[in-house]
């Protein structure tokens, strides 16, 4: 493989886990096939050439406002630089050990061991030595002083670990649930076909495309570009890695190319994400019960981490049903079918919503209806398709295309259009424009709008 393609690929690969633009990201599949020398049909060259009009390098700033990274977790290195400093059996750590609660938590445990501390034992009044009981361990020329200040320092990395640890579990929530499976792809097997890289790299982005706000539909995944170089797959079916497709376009089509063996992985991957992610929901909800009939956010919902979750269950579900319709295990069903979950809206939304639309969408309705999810996969609540049909039927849902009983429909292919700058959700025409506006905190509702309007 020539260099240039190798490093297109790499490029395209990374892009997995990263938030670039689908016009970027369609620059890269341009390039991928400049330098292949392939040539191309019309309508894929069109669909490309439409898309990278509004690419960065093409664009005359060069520039967007928005990060092309999801938000990463703060690690541990600023605890571990002072545990270092304190511990002397703390050996050099691997570059990265503050981002691995593994490392972590060895850390806390061999400094533990300095003072005869426990994992754990965190409770400063009853779980700290006094005097004798460190003369006891051999920690008699310890000052009182040195000794709560090491305690304390490990009980404070504790609850940093705790956090690591949850906020890791929600961005990969996060990122599996705008572009499913896709980061966790291997390169050997993405770059096996250029066409299979080209056609999962775009689609992921355009999945991790941010939400705008809308009383509206939301922009959809599968448009005129990711048709087209669908349509390149189906052209040399051969050629595809239709595996590496499936983990992001779970249609009829592609799931019906892979063996019983490639079906029943990704199966048992979905369900042991489907349970994680009921987890995430129901300590949301335990934290603040929702308002189920409305699903309006009310204070102390913690409405970030529940619509995250929200929708990698959504995703998750929908290529569970996808994967069990494929291997003909509808049966499952029959007694297990939990539902959707809407997400939070928040109350100016909401009235929009009404405004414009006569009320809320029939599938909350539905959702207030069902057993809680997390009570459905313990077994502790019965939801079988009969029960989600007889409530779908009640508020004119349709079981089916409302993707309740079944697999999401297969989508058609939507117009291309450029990405938006986005501040708190709002499209604005310009991406400087867009940076002092956020940097004013418009839109942010945290009172600063002062300022904003003097800018402006």
């Amino acid at each position: 493989m020539p260099p240039a393609v190798e490093q297109l690929l790499s490029e395209l690969h990374a892009t997995l886990k990263l938030r670039k633009r689908p016009e970027d990201v369609a620059q890269l599949v341009q390039d991928l096939y400049a330098a292949q020398g392939a040539s191309l049909d019309p309508a894929t060259e069109a669909a490309l050439a439409k898309a990278t009009e509004q690419s960065l390098r093409r664009l005359w700033h060069g520039y967007t406002s928005m990060l092309e990274d999801f938000a990463q977790p703060v690690g541990a290195q600023r605890q571990l630089d002072r545990a270092a400093s304190l511990f002397t059996s703390l050996l050099d750590l691997p570059e990265g050990a503050a981002d691995d609660p593994v490392w972590i938590e060895a850390v806390i445990r061999r400094a533990g061991e300095e003072i005869s501390r426990g994992l754990g034992h965190n409770d400063f009044g009853r779980d700290r030595l006094d005097r004798a009981e460190r003369a006891e361990v051999g920690l008699g020329e310890m000052s009182k002083r040195q000794y709560n200040k090491r305690f304390r320092l490990l009980c404070r990395m504790e609850a940093k670990l705790a956090r690591l640890i949850h906020e890791q579990r929600r961005l990969e929530v996060t990122i599996t649930g705008k572009g499913a499976f896709a980061h966790t792809l291997p390169y050997e097997l993405f770059a096996a076909d250029p066409d299979t890289a080209a056609f999962v790299a775009y689609v992921t982005a355009r999945g991790y495309m941010r939400s705008i706000f809308t009383n509206g539909r939301q922009r959809q995944v599968y448009d005129e570009v990711a048709a087209a170089l669908f349509e390149r797959l189906r052209a040399h079916p051969e050629r595809a890695c239709w595996y590496a497709v499936a983990h992001v376009h779970p249609t009829a089509e592609v799931l019906q190319r892979l063996s019983d063996e490639e079906l029943n992985q990704l199966l048992t991957r979905w369900t042991r994400f489907l349970r994680a992610v009921a987890g995430l929901l129901e300590n949301a909800w335990e934290r603040c019960p929702l308002e189920r009939d409305t699903m309006i956010v009310r204070r102390g919902n913690d409405s970030s981490t529940w619509n995250q979750a929200a929708q990698a269950w959504n995703t998750a579900r929908a290529h569970w049903f996808a994967l069990l319709t494929e291997l003909g295990r509808t049966d499952v069903l029959e007694k297990i079918c939990p539902g959707k979950v809407p997400r939070l809206m928040a109350a100016d939304v909401a009235y929009w919503h009404r405004r414009s639309k006569g009320g809320l969408h029939p599938d909350t309705y539905v959702w207030a209806e069902l057993p809680l999810p997390w009570e459905v996969l313990r077994g502790e609540a019965e939801c079988p398709q009969s029960l989600v049909e007889a409530a779908c039927a009640r508020h004119g849902v349709d079981p089916v295309a409302g993707a309740w009983t079944g697999p999401r429909p297969a989508a058609e292919a939507v117009a291309f259009r450029r990405t938006p700058e986005l501040v708190h959700g709002v499209a604005i025409a310009d991406p400087l424009m867009a940076s002092a506006m956020r940097s004013a905190g418009v839109f942010s509702g945290k009172g600063k709008r002062a300022a904003a309007q003097e800018w402006l």
